[in-house]
């Protein structure tokens, strides 16, 4: 194993030890938790240099039996008072804890309390202080704030540490309130004077936590993100959604401001088996899950799979089980000060002003396509098309993807959508795509194209992409006159438009390959003419969403991050922040997934189609009848074989 000091926001791996580089002292307080490790430390600031010696620590960074053992060895077995706050209870931290108990047994003074809201018997029985005294700190802990803090320091010194000095019970705080930089905590009021009118209001739910550690810079910066996508922010601090008190106050706030649109930073789920049916949130509108990442930027960066198992648990998985649209991380936790008083690196969330500004584009996008008049709305339909052949556009799994496309159509036509010329079956919108340009390498220079994006508008729009994205493509690829999708100085798009709604044929993700090969390579950049039809969706065309119809496309398996996309990744490069649905067969969640979480899309799950006997059709069918006849005569009339047997014969002749 190697020794490695620990990093803020980070954790060493494994197989490593952890080393936090802390001397011993008196007072160990260990928290599960940053936000109440960063208020503690803020208050140790505050301590008088008669105050015993203080550590901090965070027992996540302890995650192997080495760790746990080294940090025993330097600090805890000569402390005198260890107090633990620990979230997910003994089993998350047992071998700490069972050292802990060594340390208690031989007469350090021990307070076990939850992290959370939640009483916890079996880890606050190991405390070897009266339960009135452990609920007492648990209390300052729960409620948070400045002053709760300083009256901990106070009781433990004065209990136990042999510094008398006045102390007051723990105070409560409010389970959820409105956040404002400027005014303080209270209600909507706060904000009205900023708000502008008329201005969709944009609800940004965030751990009250971060507001009892004032840990709320990243909050702020993402607010005034909000605003300048045109949005009147309202951040709301809450301990805990699944509180019904906490829960009826947020869902007032949203009616009495008429909110639009939710960002949910918090983690976990609503929903839960024991109901169903249960509705997270009354209110008819879009619920994105904007991420706060527990790990640092630069391990976010260096992670092909993008987020860590926390966060994917924690803000991914269970989030979507509330049908939350998860987007992509907005801050992530780093080195805010060093607290020399407690030898702790103080963390807290740090802001990713690009990754805000995808969110916030993305969360005004979905705001405009509810307020926008359906006459005025560009609603693009895309087909996968795998293999690129054109005998399979809109191969959907378990779909008939191209009368389910139509089906949609007149959907929007019957709403107001601007839909005209529709064909009469799916089969006829499938001759009408044929009609043009397709993926069909062999035909492409025989069909005209309906639309195109002129060279020069793809140069500019290709410059924007990152500059690994840039040259990513280039060396795979060439230059854009080389792609097949060239034609006359402009880049082709696939697909024909009814009315101003567009229906388009997914392009390839490469040519001459082995398309089964191609599909789902997580290292294939794609060509030019693939960049170019979704630039031509976005900036030419002006799409107000895009639908992707049937599993599965291509745009999902792009290469990238797994999830918590970075703006090199090729889905968002590509997409951008445009709503996205996909209707998707509903027995396959992982391949949904994917697109769940590295296209952003609002999933919307179809059944799997009706089964029934595939039976045998036309000639088939008489010689099926012919064969059932030849077996029945060999057991009841032995003498007819020869002629049942011509008869046979003649038929399969057929």
């Amino acid at each position: 194993m190697h020794l490695l000091r620990t990093q803020p926001g980070g954790f060493v791996p494994d197989d490593s030890i952890a080393d936090l580089g802390q001397t011993p002292a008196e007072l160990v307080i260990l928290c599960s938790g940053d936000s109440n490790l960063t208020l503690l430390a803020a208050a140790a600031g505050e301590l008088g240099g008669d105050y015993p010696s203080l550590r901090l620590a965070n027992p996540a960074q302890l995650r192997n039996h080495a760790s746990v053992d080294l940090y025993v060895e330097d600090v805890l077995r000569h402390a005198r008072l260890i107090l633990l706050s620990l979230h997910g209870g003994v089993g998350y931290w047992r071998y700490g804890i069972e050292r802990l108990v060594e340390l208690g047994e031989a007469g350090a003074i021990l307070i076990l309390v939850p992290g959370d809201d939640r009483p916890d018997p079996e880890l606050s029985r190991l405390s070897t202080v009266p339960a009135a005294d452990a609920e007492r700190a648990w209390q300052y802990l729960r409620q948070g704030g400045l002053d709760n803090a300083r009256q901990l320091y106070r009781f433990l010194a004065d209990r136990w540490l042999d510094r008398p000095q006045a102390w007051s019970e723990p105070q409560a705080l409010p389970r959820v309130a409105v956040h404002h930089p400027r005014h303080g905590s209270g209600t909507p009021v706060l904000w009205q004077a900023d708000w502008r009118p008329g201005a969709p209001v944009a609800a940004l739910l965030f751990y009250r936590a971060q507001l009892q550690a004032a840990n709320t810079a990243f909050v702020d910066e993402f607010c005034a993100r909000l605003v300048a996508q045109g949005l009147n922010p309202l951040p709301i601090a809450v301990a805990s959604l699944k509180e019904p008190a906490c829960q009826a106050q947020v869902e007032d706030w949203l009616d009495e401001t008429d909110a639009a649109l939710i960002l949910n930073t918090t983690g976990f789920a609503l929903s839960s088996p024991e109901r169903p049916a249960l509705r997270p949130f009354r209110r008819d509108v879009p619920v994105l899950q904007a991420i706060c990442a527990l790990d640092n930027r630069q391990r976010w960066q260096d992670n092909p799979q993008g987020l860590g198992p926390r966060d994917l648990a924690m803000h991914v998985a269970l989030p979507e089980l509330d049908g939350r649209i998860v987007t992509r991380p907005i801050s992530f936790k780093g080195l805010a000060w060093r607290s020399e008083r407690s030898q702790s690196d103080v963390v807290c969330y740090q802001a990713d002003g690009e990754r805000m500004d995808f969110v916030a584009e993305l969360a005004r996008r979905w705001v405009s396509l509810a307020r926008k008049a359906n006459a005025d709305k560009r609603i693009a339909l895309v087909l996968a098309n795998y293999p690129t052949r054109d005998g399979r556009i809109g191969n959907g799994v378990g779909l008939d993807t191209p009368a389910a496309a139509l089906n949609i159509l007149r959907a929007l036509q019957d709403a107001g959508y601007p839909v005209a010329e529709l064909p009469e079956s799916g089969t006829a919108l499938i001759h009408a795509l044929l009609g043009g340009v397709s993926n069909d390498l062999d035909s492409l220079d025989l069909r005209p194209c309906h639309q195109s994006l002129a060279l020069a508008d793809y140069q500019r729009l290709f410059s924007r992409l990152p500059a690994a994205n840039q040259q990513a493509v280039l060396e795979r690829w060439g230059e854009p006159e080389g792609d097949p999708m060239f034609r006359g100085g402009r880049m082709m798009v696939a697909g024909l438009r009814l009315g101003l709604t567009f229906v388009g044929i997914q392009p390839a993700r490469g040519y001459q390959l082995d398309p089964a090969a191609i599909y789902h390579d997580p290292l294939l950049v794609p060509p030019h003419g693939y960049l170019a039809f979704y630039f031509w969706l976005r900036e030419a065309y002006g799409a107000d969403a895009v639908v992707h119809v049937g599993k599965h496309g291509n745009l999902e398996w792009l290469p990238g991050k797994g999830v918590g996309l970075s703006a090199t990744c090729w889905p968002d490069a590509i997409l951008g922040p445009l709503p996205n649905i996909y209707p998707y067969i509903v027995n396959d969640p992982g391949e949904g997934t994917q697109a769940k979480r590295r296209s952003y899309c609002c999933l919307v799950d179809h059944l799997v189609p009706v089964m029934t006997n595939a039976d045998t059709y036309e000639e088939m069918a008489q010689v099926d009848e012919r064969v059932l006849a030849y077996q029945q005569t060999k057991g009841m009339n032995p003498t007819r074989l020869p002629a049942a047997q011509a008869e046979l014969w003649e038929m399969v002749e057929k």
